[in-house]
């Protein structure tokens, strides 16, 4: 299938879907993360669509294309690092927490896959 806009690619199909499932389990986080664990999950999880988003109307430009791909990728490591401390708190449990990381790395490389494929969106 042809991708005509960034909403048909699978990476940014699932990224969405971790930025829910983030803001879903954030919910239920005590009221004292609110400006903190709270926030920082959500920003970095629905950064990751905003970042792919933005890298494929950059593809007249293959490097910034690259770019802003590495920049998603740093958003899906940061929100990854997040749920281990969602985790360490007890504010995660395992099961959740592990199904979260590997949509994550999930994610991670896709996003490289792109980046090794650049010259193929970049045309």
């Amino acid at each position: 299938m042809y991708v005509k806009s960034f909403r048909d690619l699978e990476v940014y199909k699932l990224a969405r879907e971790v930025a829910k499932e983030i803001y879903l389990c954030t919910k239920e986080f005590p009221v004292s993360e609110k400006y903190s664990l709270t926030d920082q999950s959500r920003r970095s999880s629905r950064s990751v669509g905003a970042q792919i988003a933005e890298a494929w109307a950059k593809r007249r430009y293959e490097m910034h294309f690259i770019s802003k791909l590495t920049d998603a990728d740093a958003e899906q490591l940061e929100t990854q690092h997040w749920i281990e401390v969602s985790l360490e708190c007890q504010y995660l449990d395992s099961v959740k927490s592990d199904k979260l990381i590997k949509k994550c790395e999930s994610i991670g490389k896709m996003i490289y896959k792109m980046i090794e494929k650049s010259s193929t969106f970049c045309k």
